[in-house]
């Protein structure tokens, strides 16, 4: 069974000018269920993450203040949204939904979180519409459980993960992988385990040989035992923040040389959405919901 993290408490906070974009953990599901690909029983509502496992991946320090709404002006300048109570909650909601999907793929091979994919929350910070990072979070506590004892991190986001190669730079349990627009944010990059930066305007063919040529040896090397695949749409031509030039089918692609590479190898991945901000919420949707359709071919 395909099983899905979703909770309206995922729209309701935001700003009201990061509404457009947040629209889609809404319609997402909803797309979803009208084609039939999932029922009602596929998607799941998590509950907030524990302290104890936010502090195995961020500093208390910084926890605390996220937490208590004390951080400093800056540090909230950084985030790119007002801080809010509601907002943290739902930060906690989105890592809980990544951990339980991640434990859901053990069962079924994969697992999504509508939500999720927020890669540039580091040790002691967060930043570009990241607070906690879902996936850091998510595999440390694979690790701390003993559920899994090599992690490969697979990031598709247009933009680095800078906070996941922060986080995971002295771990040698966690391969972080990121192939992002390199003359892109974030501007100072972190040290992934393995970095490919892309020119500006890098279409379909280009970005597909690239991809193609780098899964079969990365798999080779680091033998994981469980994938993180942060699955952003701001690869897209139409993305207005990207920078790259991929259609909708050249994103479904990447999608399925991915994860038809987790199924062939038996190895369990969970999928956050990530970015997605083009003009056209049509855009969004559609290739969002192209990578369930491509997961539930490949799995189901």
């Amino acid at each position: 069974m395909l099983k899905v993290a979703f909770d309206p408490i995922y729209v309701h906070p935001l700003p009201e000018g990061h509404r457009f974009p947040m629209l889609k953990y809404e319609l997402i599901p909803g797309q979803l269920l009208y084609e039939g690909l999932i029922r009602p029983p596929n998607l799941f509502s998590p509950r907030p993450v524990d302290e104890e496992v936010v502090l195995w991946t961020h500093q208390s320090e910084y926890w605390m203040a996220l937490r208590d709404l004390t951080l400093s002006a800056r540090e909230v300048r950084r985030t790119g949204f007002a801080l809010s109570s509601a907002l943290v909650e739902r930060e906690k909601r989105i890592v809980q939904g990544t951990i339980e999907g991640a434990l859901y793929a053990f069962e079924h091979g994969i697992a999504f979180n509508v939500a999720g994919g927020t890669h540039h929350a580091g040790y002691n910070w967060g930043e570009g519409f990241c607070l906690l990072n879902d996936q850091a979070v998510a595999a440390n506590f694979l690790l701390h459980r003993g559920l899994a004892k090599k992690i490969l991190i697979i990031d598709l986001d247009v933009h680095q993960g800078n906070g996941t190669a922060q986080l995971f730079e002295h771990y040698s349990e966690v391969f972080t992988f990121s192939m992002h627009a390199e003359k892109n944010f974030p501007f100072r990059k972190e040290r992934s385990d393995l970095d490919i930066g892309l020119d500006i305007g890098t279409g379909d063919e280009e970005y597909l040989r690239i991809l193609q040529s780098a899964l079969p040896s990365l798999f080779d090397q680091v033998k994981p035992d469980f994938v993180f695949y942060l699955s952003g749409v701001d690869v897209l031509s139409t993305d207005k923040l990207g920078h790259l030039s991929l259609t909708r089918q050249g994103c479904k692609k990447r999608d399925q040389i991915v994860l038809e590479r987790c199924r062939a190898l038996g190895i369990p991945v969970q999928v956050s959405m990530g970015g997605g901000y083009s003009t056209n919420i049509v855009d969004i949707v559609e290739a969002h919901c192209n990578t369930f359709r491509v997961a539930n071919d490949i799995y189901f």
